[in-house]
């Protein structure tokens, strides 16, 4: 009797996590069967998932894994966070798409609202307050308020997408932008989410990596990076990664979005090199994982081999996904940067770095 007890609870609750990975929206879409039929012809797909093709050699998983992990999460780390909250530079909503110069303002962690050319994007546009499926778990934004309330923004030409991670791809933000943004731009795969969430097939655009797309005048190209992508314990690397390379007449970015380094850098700076700015991955990064993020010394060699002119450093300041001190990657990019010489904005959240500009943020605000 008690063997027949156990294995029903152990059924009841395989099916109410079905249940709720199935009817709750957050953990998103697959893709349809002709999706997936489309989605199999990339190049980047092998056996029913997703890989990053480039050989690496030497950094994978060098100090443990799984239990060690674990333990240093149990344990914590006091400094993992703001002793306080952080106070966001407010935006004004006058002060968004006054002319056509190009500016980037840093929302926090990957959020970037780039302006360029006349064009606004919004670049893994996560904005909600714990990057959960549930907003109740998980560890908070590190500021009580956003730079702008999303109802206060003025339309958006297109919200890029790197991937369908929580702390990038956040139900509720793209909720709320439904209204707001023209055109959804992602990654193989992930606009099954958006359609599940209310976005028509007309308004999503999916590239696989090389692609291109002209945009409101713009050039967008969707690259390689190396990471991984998934919502639920079912659907790991069934959709696919990338960076941003985005050209105008007279500026030209590229966003990382998340990456452990690897050879896809220098391949991008030989064929899209130079940038005048680079939105570069640095945070949440640990040496056991350090093949799908990037530590700052690394980072560092990437902006080298991107042959970028100007570096903001994302991915940071605004949640706690790994062990390290909430400011040790901007202090060790910082040094990084100055041992080669590469010029790094360091702005307050909601503050603009206007690109091509003489000066450009560097105060230690976070000291």
């Amino acid at each position: 009797m008690t063997f027949i007890l156990i294995a029903a609870a152990i059924l009841a609750l395989i099916a109410a996590v079905y249940f709720v990975m199935t009817l709750y929206p957050a953990f998103g879409a697959r893709a349809s069967k002709a999706e997936r039929a489309a989605i199999s012809r990339s190049p980047q797909y092998r056996q029913g998932k997703f890989v990053y093709p480039f050989p690496v050699a030497g950094i994978e998983n060098p100090r443990g894994g799984g239990l060690s992990i674990l333990k240093d999460f149990v344990k914590g780390n006091p400094n993992s966070r703001p002793k306080t909250p952080l106070l966001p530079q407010p935006v004004l909503t006058g002060s968004i798409q006054q002319n056509r110069e190009t500016k980037a303002t840093w929302f926090g962690h990957s959020a970037v609202l780039l302006e360029i050319e006349g064009v606004t994007l919004f670049l893994d546009p996560m904005l909600g307050r714990t990057p959960s499926p549930f907003p109740a778990i998980g560890g908070k934004r590190y500021s009580r308020q956003l730079p702008i309330e999303l109802a206060d923004l003025p339309p958006i030409d297109a919200v890029l997408l790197s991937h369908d991670h929580y702390d990038h791809l956040d139900y509720g933000t793209i909720r709320q932008l439904q209204q707001k943004a023209s055109m959804f731009i992602v990654p193989l795969g992930v606009g099954a989410h958006l359609k599940r969430w209310g976005i028509s097939g007309e308004r999503i655009r999916e590239f696989d990596w090389w692609d291109e797309i002209t945009f409101a005048g713009l050039t967008l190209t969707s690259a390689p990076a190396r990471h991984f992508s998934g919502r639920s314990l079912l659907d790991r690397n069934t959709t696919l990664w990338c960076s941003w390379i985005i050209q105008g007449e007279n500026a030209k970015i590229f966003f990382s979005g998340d990456s452990g380094y690897g050879p896809h850098f220098a391949e991008i700076g030989r064929k899209y090199g130079p940038f005048d700015l680079t939105l570069m991955e640095c945070g949440q990064y640990d040496l056991r994982w350090s093949d799908i993020h990037m530590m700052p010394e690394q980072t560092v060699q990437a902006q080298i081999d991107l042959q970028g002119k100007l570096m903001i450093p994302i991915h940071w300041g605004a949640f706690t996904l790994a062990m390290h001190d909430w400011t040790d990657p901007v202090e060790r990019v910082l040094r990084a940067a100055k041992e080669h010489g590469l010029r790094l904005a360091t702005p307050r959240i909601g503050e603009p770095v206007h690109v091509g500009a003489e000066t450009y943020p560097s105060s230690p605000w976070w000291r």
